[in-house]
C-alpha cells in the first residue's frame, strides 16, 4: 500500500478538524456583534469577556478566539498537553501545559485558577469556555477531601480496567470541583459560551471533557456502578470510596442536572467531531482512486477484539468485493479500550493494528491503518500503527513473536523494531480515533 496515499488520506481528516478553522467556521463577529452558531451577542452589553478552557486542541482554540475578539479579551486561561502549544501563543490568554493522561500539579494549578476566573465573572460578563478532549485529566481540580494523588490513582485504575470513556467520566465527575457542569455553576450569573471539540463517541455534551459546561445525566450511583463492575473498590482510594459512599446517601449535593436554571445562561456548541474527519477521509480517498465507504463512527470495544472484526471486513471485500470492490477504503471511526494485563508499552490504536496483523497473516493485498487524531497513542509517540498481511511474516524474520508482543501489551515496541509505527506528532485535536482498511 502507497504510504503517500496513506498520509494524503489522513491529513484530509486532520485538516477537517483543525481546531482553529472549526471556530471560525461556527464563530463570527461583525462589529460590536458576535455571533456564535447563528445566535447573536452585543459585545456591548458585556463588562469583560474571560476566556477558560482545558483540553489538546486548547491552544489552537485560544488562538483563534484571541484573533476574532482581540482586545475585547480582558484575561484568559487555558490548560493543554504537555507539548501542545503553538507559536506564537495567544498574547491575552495564558497557555498553560499540564499531565495527559496522567493529572500532574501544573494541571491541578491551572484548574485552580480557571475556576477562579469563573467564579469572579459577574452577570455582565461574557464567559468563552474551550472544551476538547483531554480536559477531564488536564483540569484536575479534586474535590473537598481528595487529594490530586488520590485522583491519579483513580485515573490509573480506571485506563487500565478497560472501562469505557462514558464510564471513566461518570466517576471522575463526582469527585471533581470542576466537572458535570460544575464550571458552568461556578461562572453563573454570567453569559457563557462554551465550544466544544468532541473526542467522544456520539458527542454526549456530558461526557467530553466529563462536562464541565453540561448539565450531568450521571449520579454518584452510576459511579459506585463502575467501581463494582470493575472490582476497583479494594484499590480505589478511600476517600473516593467514602465520597461516592456520601453522595449516594446524599450528604452531599449531586452535580447539576437537566433543567437547572443555571443553563439557561449557557450555549454549548459542537464544533468538531469524529464523523466531520471520517467524511474528509472518504472524500480524499475517492479523490485517489479508491471505492470508499464510511462504515461507522461508533466503533467501540476491547482493541484486540475489535481488531479480528476490522480484519474480516478486509478479507471479505479481498475475497468476494463486498461491500465494495478492490481498490477499497473502508473508514471506521470510534473509541476502543485495552485491558492492560502485560507490562509493556503502547496504546489502543497499536494494539488494535497488532492484533489485525496477526488476523490477517498471508492477506498481502489487505493493508490496515489505526490512527490516534491527536497524534499520541496511549503514553507514546506514535498516533498508531500501519499493517498487511506480510507483517507477521516480517517480524518472524527478525526473531518477533507478534503475540507474545499482543499478551504482554507491548505493541508500541513490536512496530518500532519493524518500523510500522504511524507517527504524526501532537496534532492539535482531539476527535477518537479512525482505522482504513486497504485493499488494493
Amino acid at each position: 500500500m502507497d504510504r503517500e496515499e496513506i498520509m494524503a488520506i489522513i491529513n484530509a481528516a486532520l485538516k477537517a478538524v483543525d481546531p482553529a478553522e472549526a471556530i471560525r467556521k461556527v464563530v463570527k463577529r461583525e462589529g460590536n456583534n458576535l455571533i456564535v452558531a447563528g445566535k447573536t451577542y452585543n459585545l456591548e452589553k458585556y463588562r469583560r469577556v474571560i476566556v477558560i478552557g482545558g483540553g489538546k486542541a486548547g491552544a489552537p482554540m485560544a488562538a483563534a478566539v484571541e484573533g476574532i475578539l482581540g482586545e475585547r479579551i480582558a484575561k484568559g486561561w487555558v490548560n493543554v498537553k504537555e507539548g501542545y502549544i503553538l507559536e506564537p501563543a495567544p498574547t491575552r490568554i495564558t497557555i498553560n501545559q499540564a499531565g495527559h493522561p496522567t493529572p500532574n500539579e501544573s494541571g491541578l494549578e491551572g484548574a485552580k485558577r480557571i475556576l477562579e476566573l469563573a467564579s469572579e465573572a459577574g452577570e455582565d460578563d461574557l464567559v468563552i469556555t474551550l472544551i476538547s478532549g483531554g480536559g477531564s485529566a488536564l483540569m484536575p481540580l479534586p474535590a473537598e477531601g481528595i487529594t490530586l494523588e488520590d485522583k491519579k490513582i483513580a485515573t490509573s485504575l480506571l485506563l487500565r480496567c478497560g472501562a469505557t470513556i462514558n464510564e471513566i467520566n461518570a466517576l471522575r465527575k463526582h469527585i471533581s470541583a470542576l466537572k458535570g457542569g460544575q464550571l458552568a455553576k461556578a461562572a453563573y450569573p454570567a453569559t457563557v459560551i462554551s465550544l466544544i471539540l468532541s473526542d467522544v463517541i456520539g458527542s454526549p455534551l456530558d461526557t467530553i471533557a466529563s462536562g464541565p459546561t453540561a448539565p450531568d445525566s450521571t449520579t454518584f450511583s452510576d459511579a459506585w456502578k463502575v467501581l463494582e463492575k470493575y472490582d476497583l473498590l479494594p484499590e480505589m482510594p478511600p476517600s473516593i470510596v467514602e465520597r461516592i459512599k456520601r453522595g449516594m446517601e446524599g450528604e452531599i449535593p449531586e452535580t447539576p442536572k437537566p433543567g437547572d436554571p443555571i443553563f439557561e445562561r449557557v450555549q454549548n456548541v459542537i464544533i468538531g467531531d469524529n464523523y466531520i474527519a471520517a467524511t474528509a477521509a472518504l472524500e480524499e480517498a475517492k479523490r485517489l482512486g479508491f471505492n470508499a465507504m464510511l462504515l461507522t463512527t461508533f466503533l467501540e470495544g476491547e482493541a484486540r477484539e475489535v481488531a479480528k472484526a476490522v480484519a474480516a471486513l478486509g478479507k471479505e471485500v479481498a475475497f468476494r468485493g463486498i461491500p465494495i470492490p478492490p481498490p477499497a477504503c473502508l473508514i471506521l471511526g470510534g473509541e476502543t479500550t485495552v485491558t492492560i494485563r502485560g507490562k509493556g508499552k503502547g496504546g489502543r490504536n497499536q494494539e488494535l493494528a497488532l492484533a489485525a496483523a496477526i488476523a490477517l497473516e498471508g492477506w498481502e493485498r489487505v493493508t490496515v491503518v489505526t490512527l490516534a487524531t491527536d497524534g499520541t497513542d496511549g503514553p507514546t509517540d506514535a498516533a498508531g500503527a500501519i499493517v498487511d498481511g506480510t507483517t507477521t511474516r516480517k517480524a518472524a524474520a527478525r526473531g518477533l513473536s507478534p503475540l507474545a508482543y499482543l499478551q504482554n501489551n507491548d505493541s508500541y515496541t513490536f512496530f518500532q523494531a519493524l518500523g510500522d509505527l504511524l507517527v504524526t506528532g501532537p496534532t492539535n485535536t482531539n476527535v477518537n480515533d479512525l482505522v482504513f482498511v486497504f485493499v488494493k
